[in-house]
């Protein structure tokens, strides 16, 4: 089995304080900026930075659902961990200055993948699809802290 790892990006008007709150922010502005492919959303812990715990379902394909439960660390200033106790996905969000008033955003997704053909066509396509969720995701945090 191999590491499967999907990296998406975007520069975004707006402090990088301001964007990390807001990816920080659990209980109000991340629910706002999950896409359709997010159902089920619940805080069972927490709900800003370090110390949450959250809930939601990932409908990655049309067949493919994922129930993550997902514990949320801050490593560093500016990174947030979501380690899926369901599953080996850790997903870290970052959050950089990129000039005056402007923030980079980078998402990385890292997963076992499975063996054989279908660690094949996992290794091959899921980035790719998990990149355009997290895309979207980043849209709309762009659209909600450069307001």
């Amino acid at each position: 089995m191999a590491q499967v790892e999907a990296t998406t990006q975007r520069e975004i008007a707006a402090s990088p304080e301001s964007v990390f709150a807001a990816l920080a922010d659990y209980t109000g502005t991340r629910q706002r900026l999950l896409p359709e492919q997010f159902s089920e959303y619940e805080v069972r812990e927490g709900g800003s930075g370090a110390g949450t715990l959250v809930h939601w379902r990932l409908q990655a394909t049309e067949k493919r659902v994922r129930d993550c439960l997902l514990a949320v660390t801050e490593p560093t200033p500016g990174q947030l961990v979501e380690s899926d106790r369901n599953s080996t996905m850790v997903t870290t969000w970052t959050v950089t200055p990129a000039g005056e008033g402007r923030a980079k955003a980078v998402v990385t997704s890292t997963w076992t993948g499975a063996g054989g053909i279908g660690g094949f066509f996992e290794r091959t396509f899921a980035p790719k699809g998990l990149n355009r969720i997290h895309d979207a995701v980043l849209a709309r945090l762009a659209a909600e802290t450069e307001k």
